[in-house]
């Protein structure tokens, strides 16, 4: 009987921040050892930063990443801990996503990547091969910085396992995990019994589960000590990596870390009774498999991950398997209040600017945007009260403290008010119920906030064209063409635009400060897949936090928003209806979003989830709908919405390729930029696909007739009982 300390560990790396990067793993393998830990698991590549791109492919990237492997094998940080580090590794000059684990300055093993994550918002096979030499080694000749630390010329490269003098240790590398064939099931039946998962995860709503569940059922079915290390923060990009480090025995989470947080390091531990995994695979059926398993190379180290208390054996496992936390999920609007909010920090504090604006139009996306700003706030407020050094220091910079300031941002409204600016930008078209709505959201969340019209603006601009043209535009509650009224609410949009940029760039100096501020996008997932927006309109930010949140979504975060932050104005937006406000308010009409659109903001998030996350094309997502659809609308009705549905998003897709960057969080993101690799330019009224709808639709029976008629006679039969 022995017991092991092991740890997992969640970093916030940033790509090709190799100084800050270093220091980061140092601190968290110091830490572990404080705890106790005998082996420490870091994120994937977490020595140049997960999201380098491109950069992988220069020699710059291979050098430092080796530079800085040198002086982790030099520190007395790394000092009588197995220690498994995350880099690219040029082997036979082909470039590899490596683990390679070190112990008291030795290369013990580098393990390349076998099982890459190729889709969505991975493109690994474009900067690195996976290793396709399965449970075998070669020689790796080491760099001459690394031999005169190590002495060893070369080292095994490949599929191997680490076989210390009380158990085994296997690798897997984030995909591995999902692949169908994971290594850990053919490493368990041959001996290993702690695994270790080095990863770079990113956030999406509703994801987490599927992680946990993978995590269990591995080490339910092989019987094993899983240990999960996800890189946390923004990685310079549109991802969130939502950390969430686990430790899992036999099926059972035992340890958990935080899913989002704004730490730089997090160091996740827990003691486990090794012979808890022994016990666990004391099965015949699965040793008859475990006699016939291939073998695994081993590199022995002479190192105890044990130490072999039995007395404390005892109480630990009291600890640990008597008394295991509950898994914890959070809710998709608590994950929509924290992950974009984290990202966001990230975004503002390395990008060295003074804040955020944003223009506020009353309407629920600008104010979902700004209360995830409000969010960030409350957690910067949180982590400065719990003494988190790095985050007050951040925080003094961008407020405009000078050095040596004392200044705490323990209230989220005052520090909103410092780095958070507001603005509505009002026409002649705007409502007064607007307007109310963005100036008393800016003061219940504390933004400094301006309230203007730009009339005058709009009005030059039109007068301009008149002067050249010898004609002036009407909108067409006026009596214009629908072409004069799409270009006059273009105006109002695109001068936002202007606008914002103008002060956002000037609003620190008026207000005695330097730098400038970005500017805050908030054009919805429903929105941009649609096309319902103006090309270089306010929508045209530098960052979006918003941008692949559906709006049903968004309205759930608003709802939960109002009691979780104490915000009762929040009532008032969830109640109004959506609107743009760019066309004149008559007796007889007020824009509508949904109306506008000819679609709702549900049918929006069906459409989009059909058509990216299974995949359906014009014929498929009609065939499907009229299943779903089928009992309240006929086949002729479903097949004009599809067709409605596609032939906006195939006329607007161009707008796509200037989307503002947004932070991923829906699986049918249209983002062009990487997620969404689709033409800009389509037949817009697909003639055959359409053809073929129109063609099946006239064949189908209606049964929402039937249905119609079915629930009318129940009305009129609890009529008569009433």
């Amino acid at each position: 009987m022995g017991h092991l300390i092991t740890v997992a560990t969640s970093l916030n790396q940033w790509a090709l921040d190799f100084e800050g990067n270093l220091q980061r793993i140092l601190e968290s393998i110091r830490i572990a050892k404080e705890k106790g830990a005998t082996l420490r698991v870091g994120p994937e590549l977490e020595i140049t930063g997960y999201g380098c791109m491109d950069h992988f492919l220069e020699g710059d990237t291979g050098l430092h990443s080796w530079e800085v492997l040198a002086e982790i094998l030099k520190s007395s940080e790394a000092k009588d801990i197995v220690c498994d580090i995350g880099m690219p590794v040029v082997h036979k000059n082909v470039i590899y996503n490596c683990r390679v684990i070190i112990h008291n300055g030795q290369i013990l093993l580098i393990r390349p990547k076998m099982w890459m994550a190729n889709d969505g918002n991975y493109r690994e096979l474009r900067w690195f091969t996976p290793w396709a030499k399965h449970r075998q080694t070669e020689d790796h000749y080491l760099p001459r910085i690394i031999r005169a630390i190590t002495g060893q010329e070369k080292v095994p490269f490949g599929d191997a396992v680490i076989s210390t003098i009380d158990t085994c240790i296997g690798i897997e590398l984030c995909e591995e995990l999902f692949t169908p064939a994971s290594p850990h099931i053919l490493m368990g039946l041959d001996g290993v019994e702690i695994f270790t998962n080095s990863s770079g995860s990113h956030h999406e709503l509703r994801k987490l589960y599927r992680r946990i569940d993978l995590m269990k059922e591995a080490t339910m079915k092989v019987g094993g000590i899983y240990l999960y290390a996800n890189q946390q923060g923004c990685d310079g990009d549109r991802l969130y990596y939502d950390g969430c480090a686990m430790i899992v025995v036999n099926g059972r989470v035992v340890a958990q870390g935080s899913q989002f947080s704004l730490k730089d390091v997090e160091v996740v531990t827990a003691t486990i009774d090794i012979e808890d995994v022994r016990a666990h695979r004391a099965v015949s059926s699965r040793s008859n498999q475990a006699a016939q398993a291939e073998r695994y190379r081993r590199i022995e180290v002479s190192f105890s991950l044990s130490d072999g208390m039995e007395d404390e054996v005892k109480d630990f496992r009291e600890l640990v398997v008597g008394n295991l936390p509950e898994v914890r999920y959070h809710k998709p609007e608590e994950e929509i209040a924290l992950g974009p909010a984290c990202w966001l920090w990230d975004y503002l504090r390395r990008s060295r600017t003074q804040g955020y604006f944003i223009p506020l139009s009353g309407g629920i996306d600008s104010c979902a945007t700004s209360v995830i700003v409000y969010s960030m706030c409350r957690l910067v407020a949180e982590a400065a009260r719990n003494g988190d050094k790095q985050v007050i220091s951040d925080a003094r910079r961008i407020a405009g403290e000078p050095e040596g300031s004392d200044y705490t941002p323990v209230d989220p409204r005052e520090f909103a008010h410092r780095i958070f600016h507001t603005c509505y930008m009002g026409t002649e078209n705007s409502s007064p119920a607007t307007r109310k709505r963005a100036k008393d959201l800016a003061e219940a969340i504390g933004s400094y906030h301006i309230d203007l019209n730009m009339d005058t603006l709009v009005t030059a601009v039109r007068d301009l064209f008149a002067y050249v043209t010898g004609v002036k535009p009407r909108f067409r509650v006026h009596g214009g063409t629908a072409a004069e009224n799409l270009a006059l609410q273009n105006i109002q949009a695109r001068l936002r635009m202007v606008i914002a940029y103008l002060f956002a760039s000037l609003m620190p100096w008026v207000r005695g400060r330097q730098g400038g501020l970005l500017v805050l996008g908030s054009a919805n997932v429903d929105e941009s897949l649609r096309g319902y927006f103006t090309k270089y309109d306010c929508s045209s930010a530098d960052v979006n936090p918003i941008g692949a949140i559906s709006k049903t979504d968004l309205k759930k975060f608003i709802a939960y928003a109002r009691d979780a932050f104490d915000l009762p104005i929040l009532t008032d937006f969830l109640e109004a209806v959506p609107t743009a406000e760019l066309e004149p308010i008559t007796e007889t009409y007020v824009q509508a979003d949904e109306a506008d659109m000819g679609m709702t903001y549900d049918e929006l998030s069906v459409f989009g989830r059909l058509r990216k996350v299974e995949k359906c094309g014009p014929y498929s997502m009609f065939t499907k709908l009229c299943h779903e659809w089928g009992s309240f609308l006929s086949p002729m009705q479903v097949a004009e919405k599809v067709k409605h549905f596609f032939f906006e998003y195939a006329r607007n897709r161009h707008k796509m390729t200037t989307l503002t960057p947004s932070y991923h969080a829906e699986q049918y993101s249209p983002d062009d930029n990487r997620y969404d690799l689709r033409p800009f330019l389509y037949p817009s009224r697909f003639p055959w696909q359409f053809k073929k709808i129109d063609a099946a639709a006239a064949k189908l029976p209606d049964r929402s007739t039937k249905h119609a008629q079915e629930a009318r006679d129940q009305q009129a039969i609890k009529a008569h009982d009433d």
